[in-house]
């Protein structure tokens, strides 16, 4: 069996994963949005404290947390950039932030892992753009990685959104 890429109608929050993915900001503060509700859901105080504890992740990268009270045994924080019309490199910054939470997601030995439309909320991404990018990206690792058996789903409750989605994939 091989890996598989879904996106379906549901909350971040909702996914029964080994891990989910928070669409973080670089300070790993709780913020609004996806990270919003996962600080919510996963215990504000024991996330926030863990997240200070790591203090910082670069825009493109990744860091890992517990999952602490959501379903997911791991929050993967990973820092999209925000665009500025792509002219600084967004795009391989964002493919890169799919990357390194894959293969997180791998070294920690998980077999699913929920993701956000990264960097295409608040951070101003095109659909087009963030939906073409962590694509290639999840493409990209299962190929690298067709022992892993990854499951991704995308969980994207907006359903404009979704179609994008739908149509790429």
């Amino acid at each position: 069996m091989s890996g598989t890429i879904r996106i379906i109608n549901a909350g971040i929050t909702d996914l029964d994963t080994d891990a989910v993915v928070n669409a973080a900001n670089s300070g790993l503060y709780p913020g609004g949005g996806v990270c919003g509700a996962i600080f919510r859901e996963a215990g504000y105080h024991e996330l926030d404290e863990a997240c200070r504890g790591i203090g910082h992740c670069d825009t493109g990268s990744a860091v890992i947390t517990p999952g602490f009270r959501l379903k997911a045994k791991y929050i993967i924080h990973a820092v999209g950039p925000i665009w500025n019309g792509g002219t600084y490199h967004e795009e391989q910054l964002l493919y890169s932030a799919y990357k390194k939470s894959l293969e997180l997601a791998l070294q920690h030995d998980c077999h699913s892992i929920g993701f956000p439309l990264i960097s295409a909320g608040i951070y101003g991404c095109p659909k087009d753009i963030a939906w073409t990018n962590a694509l290639n990206a999840c493409r990209g690792f299962l190929a690298e990685h067709p022992e892993s058996d990854m499951q991704i789903v995308f969980a994207v409750p907006d359903p404009n959104i979704r179609k994008i989605g739908q149509e790429r994939l």
